[in-house]
């Protein structure tokens, strides 16, 4: 991990960049205390991914999930929500009118 100033980051950007797409952490620091990370996307992130993310629509995960099977398996055998089909509809549809 290496830290930076606002200034120093703003007069060397490129190559900040590029400490980062080599895979390490990029701390800024204001006075002593931090402000921001700039973390690299893992070369592993699908191209809808990183879109997702640069859109601000989704973050992804802190740490790798280490086992997909074991944690579908627990997801899917969680109890469902206890609503009938119209219910459940006639939620989703009063959130959209909610939002608008």
């Amino acid at each position: 991990m290496k830290t930076v100033t606002p200034t120093e980051l703003r007069k060397n950007l490129t190559r900040h960049l590029r400490f980062v797409r080599s895979g390490k952490e990029l701390v800024i620091v204001s006075r002593g205390e931090p402000l921001a990370r700039i973390l690299p996307i893992p070369k592993s992130t699908s191209r809808e991914e990183r879109e997702l993310v640069a859109a601000g629509l989704m973050k992804l995960p802190v740490k790798p999930l280490k086992n997909r099977k074991k944690f579908w398996a627990k997801f899917f055998a969680m109890p469902g929500p206890n609503l009938s089909r119209e219910e459940a509809l006639r939620a989703i549809l009063e959130e959209r009118e909610e939002s608008r």
